[in-house]
């Protein structure tokens, strides 16, 4: 046959050693013969003639079988399986007068939930409760010829108990093998669909990662790139006029200066913003401190802080804060001209931001896919957050960042 299971990826491995338990234990008895009383002596003799090779035989057979089942959806490959599990039983039953066929059955209905689906499980299940019950009543029969003063009310009752016993027998393995089957099926699902997640997340993060490159390569090209073309023309002019306008020489060259400190701390900005870990174990409170000393220093413009944190965060609201303000400083310090920035962050049933400045502002229809503001919306929606810019020409720029405590999944 094609696509087989072999014993290596037998679907549930526990299952195939209880057959392999069962079918040594149908050859035990077909082997092993117990010394009988005179009375049941003379009862056994009267049975139909057993055949124990043939009955090792089938057993045997049966239980080699059970190291391959089909699993393609070849229907014609699964029925020709199951109908040689069943010539073998027959044969046992009929021919060979096996003892213990209702084990055999058990192993028939086993085997029959991983090739079926429910209605020709139902079929098999049936076949072997048939089969069952013929071969009780089969027994019943010769032992009341053969044994008279038996009640005849008694074997009914022993029918009728066996058949019942035997009947939820095959209920109770239905419903564990489906059960095994689903929770197999579940996890299955479940380890793909956590290979998935992975990989989105992989990918999430490499777009996520072009995006912040990209936007660094803009603000060193346009930052950058100018100080130090505005920085190499003044040196050149400096230089032509060294001799003859040395006064007009020295400012050209102080002003250069000037523009080698705005590169630098540029450069020392965009390398901040590359850092995998931007607070480097400090707490949010000292963060947010250095960032508005580093924006003293460059605009003259002290942010006022209000910071209230009575809760502890997560390290991933922590710099996902820490980048919020940094950002929102970095515009203010490029676009905004303003003259006062506040910054108040609290916790309330999240962590709020609010980053407020009286610059200019500017039209939001018309300044929504900057990589800054981009930037900072994308990291509050990705923690599960809100994201709110309110602003108008003339009128400055509130940015309001609320962020759960915990990242949500």
């Amino acid at each position: 046959m094609r696509h087989l299971i072999q014993i290596r990826t037998h679907p549930i491995r526990f299952l195939l050693y209880f057959e392999w338990i069962l079918l040594i234990f149908i050859a035990l008895t077909e082997i092993i013969t117990f010394p009988l009383p005179p009375p049941f002596k003379s009862s056994i003799l009267m049975l139909p003639p057993r055949s124990p090779i043939l009955n090792l035989f089938c057993i045997v057979s049966l239980g080699a079988m059970g190291l391959w089942l089909p699993t393609n959806d070849q229907q014609i490959e699964k029925i020709i399986y199951t109908g040689s599990e069943i010539g073998l039983i027959l044969l046992a039953s009929f021919v060979g007068h096996i003892r213990l066929l209702p084990l055999m059955l058990i192993i028939l209905v086993i085997r029959n939930c991983f090739l079926f689906k429910h209605q020709s499980r139902f079929v098999l299940t049936g076949f072997a409760f048939l089969l069952f019950l013929l071969r009780e009543i089969e027994r019943v029969q010769h032992m009341a010829l053969r044994r008279p003063f038996i009640v005849p009310e008694r074997l009914t009752y022993f029918v009728f108990i066996s058949t019942i016993f035997f009947c939820l027998i095959l209920i109770f393995l239905q419903l564990l093998v489906d059960a095994v089957l689903s929770e197999r099926q579940s996890r299955e699902k479940l380890a793909k669909a956590n290979a998935q997640l992975r990989q989105y997340a992989l990918r999430i993060e490499d777009v996520a990662t072009l995006q912040e490159r990209n936007r660094i390569a803009r603000d060193i090209h346009d930052s950058l790139g100018h100080s130090l073309t505005v920085f190499n023309l003044h040196l050149e002019a400096a230089l032509r006029l060294w001799e003859s306008e040395p006064t007009e020489a020295k400012e050209l060259l102080q002003e250069a200066k000037q523009l080698g400190s705005t590169a630098l701390k540029e450069v020392r900005q965009s390398v901040a913003t590359l850092r995998s870990d931007p607070l480097q174990g400090q707490s949010l409170e000292k963060a947010i401190a250095s960032l508005t000393e580093d924006f003293h220093k460059s605009t003259g413009i002290f942010p006022t802080c209000r910071l209230h944190l009575q809760q502890s965060i997560s390290p991933e609201v922590k710099t996902a804060a820490y980048r919020i303000v940094q950002e929102a400083l970095t515009n203010i310090s490029k676009y905004a001209k303003a003259k006062e920035v506040n910054i108040q962050i609290q916790i309330v049933t999240g962590l709020e931001l609010v980053i407020q400045d009286n610059g200019k502002g500017f039209n939001l229809n018309q300044n929504t896919t900057g990589f800054g503001l981009q930037g900072m919306r994308e990291r509050t929606l990705a923690l599960g957050g809100s994201f709110e810019i309110v602003t108008a020409p003339g009128a400055g720029c509130q940015i309001i960042a609320k962020l759960p405590l915990i990242r949500a999944c």
